[in-house]
């Protein structure tokens, strides 16, 4: 009988943006023990990436917290470098950080929050496929690698007379992903994109998940595990042939 590895990515090395808390923690946190060394990426919550990286390391795992604003090409850059030089190039990627935008209505939006949505949910994305694709792809030396990119369910419903600007910024995100994996599919890169639905998390406003989770036909949102688990998916050998999938957790909503 053969019996699978409890560390089954020993070697693999992990960039998680937006991991200080919600999603980017927990996946942070599992990969961490099923074997990769993980960058703890933030742009603001210090204490919060600080927690992780302690939570990882408790357990015997390999973590280090990096300030970067990924809509910011220099900040990007040097997270990078940080990680060649203290865990070695990265294999792997999950572009979590984004921007929520404020709930508005198409109307009264304020074009200082659309502009620092897109930079930090659309510009943030490539500017950090970038350098992955540079250290990953078999074109230029690398080995490979895999990268998941975390949309949202509301690229497909819109949003509507709420977020359609967050909405139509994780919209870039899935035509980014299908046109990005098959770009480098060749290279030795798999590319997926990854939809949360309603999610307990701090990114929701206080008492927005509870006023509408009656709407899930499973009857509940779901937790930061769920979603970090299904992320995680993307990164094991079991999604060897996914390239440009999308994976929808949403509970049927």
């Amino acid at each position: 009988m053969t019996v699978s590895p409890a560390r089954p990515h020993e070697g693999r090395i992990l960039i998680v943006t937006g991991a200080s808390r919600g999603i980017g923690a927990e996946v942070a946190r599992i990969g961490a023990k099923r074997g990769f060394s993980v960058c703890v990426n933030y742009a603001q919550d210090e204490d919060g990436a600080a927690a992780v990286v302690r939570d990882i390391t408790a357990e015997g795992g390999r973590a280090v917290a990096v300030k970067a604003d990924t809509s910011d090409e220099t900040a990007v850059a040097a997270m990078f470098e940080t990680v060649d030089r203290t865990f070695g190039p990265v294999t792997d990627l999950v572009n979590n950080a984004g921007l929520m935008g404020g709930s508005y209505r198409v109307a009264d939006l304020d074009t200082t929050v659309l502009r620092r949505l897109i930079d930090v949910n659309v510009i943030g994305y490539f500017l950090c496929c970038r350098e992955a694709i540079r250290r990953m792809s078999t074109a230029r030396g690398g080995k490979g690698g895999r990268i998941v990119n975390v949309s949202s369910i509301a690229a497909v419903n819109g949003s509507a007379g709420e977020r359609v600007h967050y909405a139509a910024s994780k919209g870039a995100v899935n035509s980014m992903t299908i046109g990005l994996s098959r770009e480098v599919a060749r290279e030795g890169i798999n590319v997926n994109v990854f939809s949360p639905g309603l999610t307990y998390t701090t990114m929701n406003p206080p008492g927005r998940v509870e006023a509408i989770e009656h709407t899930i036909p499973i009857g509940r949102a779901g937790t930061a595990e769920e979603m970090a688990r299904g992320i995680l998916w993307f990164l094991s050998d079991d999604a060897a042939y996914a390239v440009g999938a999308n994976l929808v957790l949403s509970g049927g909503r």
